[in-house]
């Protein structure tokens, strides 16, 4: 089995002295993983950034085998962000939720698209605002959705315009700009927002599915206070 495609870096380990397991998240076939011969040295892992746009050729003798990646740099994304903590923290945990959330060799072509997508929110104004709303449409493709508008109050006071939870149990204002994307954000409701979205990732599909809070998203919160 050979074949080649576009590719953005999930993750990489060392394996031995002078190789890596690396996975990456292709346009065509989805999540694989893989060695890489000669990744630690220094013309390979100058370019070997989480994120950065790979072209990637595979090789495997099967399905079962291990198989073994060579690269090209497209684009090197990820140092564009090195000189911002916020970011940067916020690239890795994002990257980290698509390697975790999905399995090995299923294609999906529009979590690739919202990879791509990704890197434009970053350098956007309103980055963590849209970045939040990445994070629900990535939950959204891969069979979880929220559904806020469904289980919220819309209340009307002084002209201003808020939204309730819907529950007995929990009085809890849900940011505007969840609801109705035109809206803007302060840093509370930014806040809010990240807290109402990870408490749906922990509750409705980490929990679930025995799988961890990432360590890379606990200090992309904490980066955020």
């Amino acid at each position: 089995m050979n074949w080649d495609d576009t590719g953005f870096l999930l993750s990489k380990n060392k394996y031995s002295e002078n190789s890596l397991i690396v996975e990456v998240f292709t346009k065509e076939h989805g999540k694989i993983s893989g060695i890489l011969f000669g990744g630690t040295s220094k013309k390979i892992k100058s370019y070997l950034q989480i994120g950065n746009k790979l072209y990637t050729n595979y090789n495997a003798k099967n399905d079962n085998k291990v198989g073994y990646f060579k690269f090209e740099i497209i684009k090197a994304e990820t140092p564009f962000f090195f000189d911002n903590k916020k970011k940067l923290s916020c690239l890795t945990s994002a990257l980290q939720l698509i390697r975790i959330l999905n399995p090995e060799a299923q294609p999906n072509l529009k979590i690739f698209e919202l990879i791509e997508n990704f890197f434009i929110i970053l350098k956007g104004e309103e980055w963590i605002k849209n970045y939040i709303l990445w994070e629900l449409k990535l939950f959204s493709l891969l069979g979880y959705n929220l559904e806020l508008e469904k289980i919220v109050t819309k209340i009307v006071k002084d002209e201003n315009i808020f939204y309730k939870l819907k529950s007995q149990s929990e009085d809890r204002t849900i940011p505007n700009f969840l609801i109705e994307n035109d809206f803007s954000a302060n840093d509370e409701d930014l806040i809010q927002g990240i807290k109402l979205v990870s408490d749906f990732l922990e509750k409705s599909i980490l929990r679930p599915n025995n799988l961890n809070q990432p360590l890379s998203r606990s200090q992309f919160l904490s980066n955020l206070k």
